[in-house]
């Protein structure tokens, strides 16, 4: 067992409890209390003492919507013309590199970033791969980098009609052969979804075929929704429907997908998401860079729509979507005193509850009988901390990196900016390598 005590320790559970010189008690994968440091230690003086000195201590952040095979890209010079829309960066940059990428590649271009998350404290990630010559054996790759440094994932891969019927197919049984292993070993640490990568680059046969393989298995779809304009005016030119409005009618939305961005919807479509319960996954700073537009973040809330946080890929520190995400509300909508309370609740709030909708077991919460996912939070408050004012620090004065400890299903993965049992010069030199060939092969 671990104590963790001396802390700060704000459980995020349904009473946003805040308790000073609190402790956290883990006995295996789970939190078996939470309490007063000097109550915690006379109950449990065998456990082992680590002495928080007065940090934070909070759940690990979630990441709702991540891509690791886009790690490769970063410092990679293209010489294709400057991006004019968005389907011109998907052309020359992402479907450029997605294709060079082998197992190995693929294994590595997550090792990178998921050293990051566990420097930033984020300890579950929901993943959207795509390797279209390396299909086969690609998520199992993922789990496999996952499970070599300790964090929490849910993966699928990204099927679509661009590389021809082959790969697309290949895309399904990868899917498909995932999802059961998962199912099958009914681990917490590892699960699995469907990935599809977008309406425009699904036609209906193909998104027939998905169903028909995904719903038996319940394992919901994760899908990128009207996150350029382009993908709403292919589905009106061929179906005569906008994106949400045929995944509604199609059957792909329901209380197991994710439908990503979600930034081209009318008021009609956004009531389409409510009704079917599906998640929405706003990812700011992504969507910024694109120059995609702006999702409709405070309509969703206002229609109770579940909202979480991601990243796609664009940074591994969830503390900078957060601050993104609300002053991009405030920027657009030149209202300054709007998304201060709807952000906070998709990080803190929602993104726990669409992780959850997968799991056995409950992340996001220190509570008695959760998974022990816990940080440790260098961070010294300037004014009054408390669980009213927390979020406002968070905003303002924490970044990832002010984590000191991260603890995932009771594994200590870094302890006081110590990586445990990662050699990652010998992983980030090898990652460099294969960039490098990567590279010359665009």
């Amino acid at each position: 067992m671990i104590l963790i005590g001396n802390g700060k320790v704000f459980t995020r559970d349904e009473n946003n409890q805040f308790i000073d010189n609190g402790a956290v008690l883990i006995d295996g994968k789970l939190i078996k209390a939470i309490g007063k440091t000097e109550d915690l230690k006379k109950q449990y003086p065998e456990a082992e003492f680590k002495d928080a000195k007065g940090r934070l201590v909070m759940p690990g952040f979630i990441n709702t919507h991540m891509h690791y095979y886009s790690t490769f890209a970063r410092g990679m010079f293209l010489d294709s013309p400057p991006a004019t829309k968005f389907s011109m960066i998907l052309e020359n940059l992402w479907w450029r590199l997605d294709k060079q990428l082998t197992l190995e590649d693929v294994y590595y271009s997550a090792i990178g970033p998921m050293i990051d998350q566990v420097r930033n404290g984020v300890t579950t990630i929901i993943d959207h791969h795509a390797s279209p010559y390396a299909v086969k054996g690609s998520l199992f790759k993922l789990a496999e980098a996952s499970k070599d440094i300790g964090l929490r994932s849910n993966l699928c891969y990204e099927i679509s009609d661009r590389d021809g019927t082959k790969i697309k197919d290949e895309g399904i049984a990868e899917n498909v052969d995932f999802v059961k292993y998962c199912q099958k070993e009914k681990d917490d640490m590892i699960k699995g979804m469907f990935g599809m990568h977008a309406s425009m680059t699904i036609s209906d046969k193909t998104l027939d075929e998905v169903l028909s393989a995904s719903k038996p298995l319940n394992a919901g779809l994760h899908v990128h929704s009207a996150e350029g304009i382009e993908d709403v005016e292919d589905s009106l030119a061929k179906y005569d429907m906008r994106v949400i409005e045929r995944w509604y009618k199609k059957g792909v939305l329901d209380e197991k997908s994710i439908a990503v961005h979600c930034i081209h919807v009318n008021d009609e479509e956004i009531d389409m998401l409510k009704d079917s319960g599906t998640a929405v996954v706003h990812n700011p700073e992504s969507n910024m860079g694109n120059a995609v537009g702006v999702s409709p973040i405070l309509k969703f809330m206002e229609k109770d729509i579940l909202l979480g946080l991601g990243t796609d890929g664009y940074t591994t520190d969830m503390t900078e979507s957060y601050k993104v995400a609300g002053i991009l509300q405030r920027n657009t909508e030149a209202k300054p005193f709007v998304a201060w309370g709807e952000v906070p609740q998709m990080l803190f709030g929602n993104n726990k509850i669409i992780t959850n909708r997968y799991l056995d077991g409950h992340v996001g919460t220190l509570k008695e009988g959760a998974y022990a996912d816990v940080i440790v939070v260098d961070y010294k408050a300037p004014t009054p901390l408390n669980a009213d004012t927390i979020d406002a620090h968070i905003l303002f004065g924490v970044t990832g990196r002010h984590v000191d400890t991260t603890i995932v299903n009771g594994k200590v993965l870094m302890d006081e900016r110590k990586l445990i049992n990662i050699d990652e010069d010998a992983l980030i030199a090898r990652s460099r390598e294969l960039a490098a060939d990567v590279w010359k092969r665009i």
